[in-house]
């Protein structure tokens, strides 16, 4: 965390929007873990678009933290899917395998992000 994420106080709303996008990435995330759930993608899409919309509105304070993290898990996901996604083509068993653990390793990402964000402490730096 850099000095000036300590000269300013986030705005309250910025706390409630990062509580909103958990949200809508854990149903996205517990839904891709779980086999026959499949919760709609744009949820994660209108996720991705706020954090992307509001993370200037976080620059300075210890919440831009939680924006980078959830950018960056969702585009190392999105990669991840991509690029694991020709193992379904082998037969079912390896993509599956690979999907659930890039969907694992997601809903992991989106769990510590909003305990932090529930503590107020900033996301460790990539």
């Amino acid at each position: 965390m850099n000095a000036a994420a300590d000269l300013r106080e986030p705005d309250e709303s910025l706390k409630t929007l990062g509580h909103i996008s958990y949200a809508l990435h854990t149903v996205v995330a517990v839904a891709a873990v779980l086999p026959g759930v499949q919760a709609s993608v744009a949820l994660l899409v209108v996720a991705f678009v706020l954090d992307l919309v509001k993370r200037s509105d976080a620059e300075g304070t210890w919440q831009e933290s939680h924006f980078r993290w959830r950018i960056r898990t969702v585009l190392w996901a999105a990669g991840l899917y991509v690029l694991t996604s020709p193992l379904w083509l082998l037969l079912l068993a390896p993509g599956w395998i690979a999907w659930g653990l890039v969907s694992i390793w997601f809903l992991y990402r989106v769990v510590r992000g909003w305990m932090n964000l529930n503590r107020d402490q900033p996301m460790p730096l990539p």
